[in-house]
Formats: C-alpha cells, sequence, structure tokens
C-alpha cells in the first residue's frame, strides 16, 4: 500500500508541465455526480481555455444507445485537492452535439436568469447550509448508530463533542480542508441534531457560482467517503420517526436588501416567495413532503409562513437583519437533495423578475 500512496501523491511538476483535470458532470438521476479524467498540455486558468469533451450518456441515464454522445462544456474550475500541484476539478454541464442542453441539465436555465440585467444588478448573493447523512456501507444505517438498533434521544449531538456524540468528524474536516483548498468559499461546518448527520456552508457566493460551488463540495465530499468507506446521503429524511431530517436552508440576499431600507425589499420578497409556494416546494427537492411536516424544526409542507428567528417557519428572517433593517433572510424549505442551480435561481426570479 505504501507504493500506491507513493504513486498517488507523486509530484507531475517535477517531472512534467502537464497536468490532469477532471470533468465533473450530474448524471441522470439528477443528484448523482459522474467524473473522468483527462490530460492537458499545461496549466489552465480559465473554463474557456478547456476543450469540450463527450461520455457515453446511454450508461448515466442520459441519452438512447442509438444516440448516445453527450457533451461537456466546461463550465468552472477549482484546484484538485486530491491531485494538487495545477491539477484541476472541472464542474461542467451537459448539451446534445447540436449544443441543446439536455432535460437534466439546470445549469443552462439559471446561467440565463442570472445573466438577465435586472437580476445580476441586484448581485443576488447566497449561503447554502448543506446538511447530509453519513451512513455505515454495509448496513445503509447511520454512522455510529448500533446495527439495527438506535442512539439515545436528540439533544447531545448538535454541535456535540465526543466519540458519543460526534461520528465521522475525520471526513467533516478533511472535506472542510479540501474545500478551502480547492478555493470553495466553504464558510463553516457543523454537527446536526441527529447524530451522525453533518452540515457544511457555501457562501457568500454570488449568482451562477452558489450552484457551481455546492456541486463541486459535494463531489469532493463523496470523494473523501470513498475513501473512507462510507456512503453520503442527501436523503430528505434518512430515518423516520423522532429524528431530524436533512435540509440545504438557502441564505439569500440582493443588493436592495443590503442597503438603507432593505428590511421592507426583504418583506415584499418573502410575500411573492409566499404567492409561489407551491412551484417553489415542487422544485426544492425529492421527498421534501417526509421531512415538511411542522416538526423538526421545519413548517408544514402545505403552508407558507415567516417570521423573525422562528425556525418553524418556511422563511426565516434573522434579529439582526431585524434591528439593522437591512440584510438578509433565509428559504428553509429546500430538501438535502435539491439543485441548487434550480433553487438559487428560482428564489432569484421570483424576488427580482418575477410580476404577481
Amino acid at each position: 500500500m505504501s507504493v500506491i500512496s507513493d504513486l498517488i501523491n507523486l509530484n507531475l511538476s517535477e517531472c512534467t508541465k502537464k497536468i490532469i483535470a477532471e470533468y465533473i458532470w450530474i448524471g441522470g438521476s439528477g443528484t448523482d455526480l459522474r467524473s473522468k479524467a483527462r490530460t492537458l498540455s499545461g496549466p489552465v486558468k480559465d473554463p474557456s481555455e478547456l476543450p469540450k469533451w463527450n461520455y457515453d450518456g446511454s450508461s448515466t441515464g442520459q441519452a438512447s444507445g442509438e444516440d448516445s454522445e453527450v457533451i461537456l462544456h466546461p463550465q468552472a474550475i477549482f484546484k484538485d485537492p486530491f491531485r494538487r500541484g495545477d491539477n484541476i476539478l472541472v464542474m461542467c454541464d451537459a448539451y446534445t452535439p447540436a449544443g441543446d442542453p439536455i432535460p437534466t441539465n439546470k445549469r443552462h436555465n439559471a446561467a440565463k436568469i442570472f445573466s438577465n440585467p435586472v437580476v445580476a444588478a441586484e448581485e443576488p448573493w447566497y449561503g447554502i447550509e448543506q446538511e447530509y447523512t453519513l451512513l455505515q456501507k454495509e448496513a445503509n444505517w447511520p454512522l455510529g448508530w448500533p446495527i439495527g438498533g438506535f442512539p439515545g434521544p436528540q439533544g447531545p449531538y448538535y454541535c456535540g463533542t465526543g466519540a458519543a456524540n460526534a461520528f465521522g468528524r475525520d471526513i467533516v474536516d478533511s472535506h472542510y480542508k479540501a474545500c478551502l483548498y480547492a478555493g470553495i468559499n466553504i464558510s463553516g461546518v457543523n454537527g446536526e441534531v441527529m447524530p451522525g448527520q453533518w452540515e457544511f456552508q457555501v457562501g457568500p457566493a454570488v449568482g451562477i457560482s452558489a450552484g457551481d460551488e455546492v456541486w463541486t463540495a459535494r463531489y469532493i465530499l463523496e470523494r473523501i467517503a470513498e475513501v473512507a468507506g462510507v456512503v453520503v446521503s442527501f436523503d430528505p429524511k434518512p430515518i423516520p420517526g423522532d429524528w431530524n431530517g436533512a435540509g440545504a436552508h438557502a441564505n439569500y440576499s440582493t443588493k436592495s436588501m443590503r442597503e438603507d431600507g432593505g428590511y421592507e425589499i426583504i418583506k415584499k420578497a418573502i410575500e411573492k416567495l409566499g404567492l409561489r409556494h407551491k412551484e417553489h416546494i415542487a422544485a426544492y427537492g425529492e421527498g421534501n413532503e417526509r421531512r415538511l411536516t411542522g416538526k423538526h424544526e421545519t413548517a408544514d409542507i402545505n403552508s407558507f409562513k415567516w417570521g423573525v428567528a422562528n425556525r418553524g417557519c418556511s422563511v426565516r428572517v434573522g434579529r439582526d437583519t431585524e434591528k439593522a433593517g437591512k440584510g438578509y433572510f433565509e428559504d428553509r424549505r429546500p430538501a438535502s437533495n435539491m439543485d441548487p442551480y434550480i433553487v438559487t435561481s428560482m428564489i432569484a426570479e421570483t424576488t427580482i423578475v418575477w410580476k404577481p
């Protein structure tokens, strides 16, 4: 194994100018991540310098066997924390050979929304709180839980410490540092209410970059868990019963909200979100009805309400925002398996562009 470890950690810059680019894309389920690597002649700084690449869409549920070619368009570059050096991770979206976005390419429409001059002028900022659950690979059961059994009730696990309360911290901390190395604006991590469940936060990120960064952070997490022999679950309610679910709360502000008088803009934006509640819920992740029950720090999926410092609401406004009269709000409805391209662009479209 030491030979393999030595080879994995080879510093290619000592013998060649060539680099490795890992192309990443979203698979046919809309939640799975795929990747493959290629050699480039030298370091690359901008996605426009990268070649497009094809893959077999019939093997990812994104094309038929008779016409299987799908084209990857590089969109964002990050430093590769696994290979290091000048090697890179490349977040891509997928198109037909004719240049049309395939159905699972949600980035294309999001980019159109964020390029709208009205939206761009508002400089929408996002902070995504990505919750997830670590599972024992063989048992498909949360890390740290007795096989076929349950730990003690919730209470000591949120931001908990010690071997009895925190399970998987080595994975979490490795992920944190790897994201910082990659250039992702990861702003923090913490243990969550259910044991074996964790959260990382990405942001502030502007516009389309929020989706690029969250997806790449998910990819890095999956790769680290792969090495650790642990499964990452983004199921919004992995364990039924009296256990918290997993969400991806979206903190959001616009330039107008961050300026003096912004609180009134925030209230108008929240009102618009309420008017389109059903449309947002339909786009906020699969299985969310199991999580949004009105219990465990959620609002019921069939109702919309907002409040200050209330974690039982659909949308929460912080005390600091209320006091300052400007700031941001938190949409607590998105599920952990949501597509950040859809959620971020939809919030911008509803609050900035849409007219009731």
